[in-house]
């Protein structure tokens, strides 16, 4: 396996092919084991995986304090390889619920001031709100992270989940270098307006959920039990008809991954790559063993033929189910 490199976008670093998503390390999908996650962060570095993506959020705190633990017992040169995306903005409360999200001027720099002293850096390589704020123009949130690029703080402004209106209006307050967004096989929204939009201003996709949390992974059954505590649990593409009409499609796709000699995860994080230069998926591996079969994903070339057999088998909308529950649904700029 060599790791190639991409660049998020026209202002941003160049970065792995593959990034390294870190949340469920902390949060979100059921236990995780420290210990490995902080060795799954090392044996990432040690492939090439340069990209490290978290949110001050994601177990509030907890993830980025793991994050500076693997940096800080890191070999020195694959530390000073690594760079930090984070997304910041999220409101919880001490039971976990989610009220909101700030994206005020003064928010946004202390948000960041927390961050950096949890992750034991001197500055944040991306640095993104995590939704939208309603009632914060984007100007003014992306005017703010640009002050704290001006003080060294940050190297470059991302975006996450929004749409091609705001993308726009942002980008013409300052250089953006990625849009963090879902994208996947059973996932392409992104291609009628808001893919179409990042390319015309030279933004990159940084592609989360490639693996659609583990659904199309080829490792979930129908008759796993998820804790309540899981997204999952509450997600409509795992509940009922819909989960059963997925899984169909997850074995669709697995016939043409056993014809290539990979495996489903490995074809469907290929197929991301697939789509364009300017699209980094980030890889939700908790453990050595799930992130040595995802890295297995840059082994794997799809021809024209491959990529007409996975349309084929899983045809752009045909997941069933939204994929975040209807009340975060309605957070997503990227959805109006």
């Amino acid at each position: 396996m060599t790791m190639r490199t991409r660049n998020l976008g026209t202002t941003g670093p160049t970065v792995s092919a593959l990034g390294l998503g870190c949340m469920g390390m902390s949060a979100l999908y059921g236990d995780a084991d420290r210990a490995e996650s902080v060795a799954t962060v090392h044996a990432a570095l040690d492939a090439g995986v340069t990209l490290l993506d978290t949110g001050d959020f994601y177990a509030m705190g907890h993830n980025e304090m793991l994050i500076g633990e693997a940096l800080r017992t890191a070999p020195a040169a694959l530390r000073e390889k690594a760079l930090t995306s984070v997304k910041f903005g999220a409101l919880r409360d001490p039971e976990g619920n989610w009220t909101g999200y700030d994206g005020r001027p003064a928010a946004v720099k202390n948000f960041a001031a927390y961050s950096l002293q949890r992750l034991g850096v001197d500055h944040i390589d991306v640095y993104r709100i995590a939704r939208l704020d309603p009632d914060v123009p984007i100007e003014e949130t992306v005017g703010a992270i640009a002050e704290l690029i001006e003080k060294g703080y940050v190297r470059h402004v991302g975006l996450s989940e929004v749409g091609a209106e705001t993308v726009r209006r942002a980008a013409a307050t300052a250089p953006i270098a990625d849009l963090q967004i879902e994208y996947s096989l059973i996932s392409r929204g992104i291609e009628r307006e808001i893919l179409p939009t990042v390319r015309e201003l030279g933004i990159a996709i940084t592609a989360y959920g490639v693996l659609s949390r583990g659904l199309i992974s080829g490792h979930f059954t129908r008759d796993r039990q998820l804790a309540p505590t899981d997204f999952r649990a509450h997600s409509p593409r795992f509940q009922g008809e819909n989960l059963q009409h997925n899984l169909n499609l997850v074995e669709a796709l697995r016939k043409i991954a056993e014809q290539k000699g990979a495996s489903v995860a490995q074809t469907a994080i290929a197929w991301a790559l697939s789509r364009g230069d300017d699209i980094v998926p980030l890889v939700g591996a908790r453990t050595r063993e799930r992130l040595t079969e995802s890295l297995g994903a840059l082994d794997v070339t799809l021809d024209a033929a491959d990529l007409a057999a996975i349309e084929e088998a899983v045809p752009a909308d045909a997941a069933a189910g939204d994929r975040y529950p209807s009340a975060q649904m309605t957070t997503l700029d990227s959805e109006r």
